[in-house]
């Protein structure tokens, strides 16, 4: 594997850790949703939460149709915050006035998706990128706002964001920086 030949940091990652594959999620808007309801919150929290406005739409998966029907006293009940309600309002009407090209995010850019998808209330950069990783797969995605990335780089590499550009350290990892992303988390994770 090109990661571990290149870098012995994750060499020893790749040895040591079995990444699952990545869950197949082919609804853009649902993963969205999804993405949206866990910023800024611990994973399990966040299940909970998307767990609670799927129920609320009666439906397995998330439409803008369906979200619509469910009222803000509903979703704030969930337990979405204000600001998330009014994300989520706003990329279903984005969704429906269709000024987010979805069919066409196969023949576009990295970078062209993700100046699409930040003209969304509440997704930045980050749910951009975790939208390019996870949703469409890309597989040379670095997401250098992260806080598990930045955190597993200056555990295993000793490098921080105040002394580091992380984007310009990454580059060692490309054409596959979503996986060198994938191991850095699964340490992270593992060594908790």
């Amino acid at each position: 594997m090109h990661l571990a030949r290149i870098d012995p940091v994750m060499r020893k990652l790749v040895r040591r850790i079995q990444l699952p594959g990545l869950p197949n999620r082919p609804n853009n808007f649902h993963t969205l949703v999804e993405i949206i309801v866990a910023q800024q919150l611990s994973g399990r929290v966040a299940q909970v939460i998307f767990g609670r406005v799927v129920k609320a739409s009666g439906k397995k998966t998330l439409t803008p149709a369906a979200l619509e029907k469910i009222s803000d006293a509903q979703l704030l009940k969930c337990g979405l915050s204000n600001a998330k309600l009014k994300y989520v309002r706003d990329l279903a009407r984005k969704v429906r006035e269709n000024h987010l090209p979805f069919r066409r995010f196969g023949r576009m850019s990295d970078e062209e998706i993700i100046d699409v998808l930040t003209q969304v209330k509440g997704i930045g950069r980050w749910t951009a990128e975790m939208h390019l990783m996870f949703v469409l797969h890309r597989p040379d995605v670095f997401s250098a706002g992260d806080l598990g990335i930045r955190q597993a780089l200056e555990k295993l590499y000793g490098i921080s964001d105040k002394k580091t550009d992380l984007n310009a350290f990454a580059e060692r990892w490309k054409p596959y920086r979503t996986a060198a992303c994938l191991y850095l988390w699964h340490a992270l994770e593992n060594d908790k």
